[in-house]
């Protein structure tokens, strides 16, 4: 579980940081879980954009990907919810206690 401060830090990590999902009207499927577990990995805060035709709350895709994925919830702020995972191999976030 993330602290305020740490969600902080990383809300303005993130600011840089382009989505590179995003979920359409089919929502959350099995394989977009898979590449965004992948993505986390590999760079461990990353951003994913929720398009107009979605049909499903924004809140409840975010969980959706983060329960599948074991990552934290940083931020769902309009139609973009980031998303952070300490990463096993490519550890290079230092989170402030």
């Amino acid at each position: 579980m993330l602290t305020n401060k740490q969600k902080q830090f990383l809300r303005k990590e993130s600011h840089a940081v382009k989505p590179i999902f995003q979920v359409g009207k089919d929502g959350v499927n099995e394989n977009m879980v898979t590449q965004i577990s992948e993505a986390l990995e590999k760079r461990e805060l990353i951003k994913v954009s929720i398009l107009q035709n979605c049909l499903e709350d924004k809140h409840v895709v975010a969980e959706q990907i983060s329960s599948g994925t074991d990552a934290e919830v940083v931020q769902v702020i309009g139609s973009t919810i980031i998303l952070y995972r300490e990463s096993q191999d490519h550890k290079e976030i230092k989170l402030p206690q």
